[in-house]
């Protein structure tokens, strides 16, 4: 089990890795036109989108990855804590 929560918490990370090179990505141009921009949004945009569609923009700024970043504090947190 320990094996498992271990496995999951390195998948969450990554993920969390992935959104905020999105992010980084997104400031230098909002639309991917290379397949290495496509990349990061074809494996975010899944999770991203159902968030942005629930939350209202402000002041022009997409909030869903910081959604995504406290979601993944907190469930990271609790599948450690099944460890302890």
């Amino acid at each position: 089990m320990i094996l498992v929560i271990g496995l999951l918490v390195w998948i969450i990370r990554i993920f969390v890795l992935l959104v905020f090179i999105r992010v980084l990505l997104g400031w230098i141009s909002p639309y991917p036109r290379n397949s290495f921009m496509r990349f990061f949004w074809v494996v975010t945009e899944p999770v991203l989108a159902p968030i942005r569609r629930a939350l209202p923009y402000v002041g022009g700024f997409d909030l869903s990855p910081l959604v995504v970043w406290l979601a993944a504090i907190i469930l990271t947190a609790v599948l450690q804590s099944f460890t302890a």
